[in-house]
């Protein structure tokens, strides 16, 4: 699944953990992630994430 970055603080959302803080399960591909999701670690929203190759 593809990794997203934030472009504000450079926070990567990786699918395979989810994001567990704010109840969004493994697996959870970024496109499935609500609207209204924000960065975890700055706030940014959604839209400031771009796709992310490591």
């Amino acid at each position: 699944m593809q990794k997203y970055m934030c472009t504000i603080c450079n926070h990567i959302y990786n699918p395979a953990e989810g994001d567990p803080d704010t109840g969004i399960a493994p697996g959870t591909a970024f496109e499935d992630l609500p609207e209204d999701w924000t960065c975890p670690a700055c706030g940014a929203a959604k839209s400031d994430f771009e796709p992310f190759e490591d």
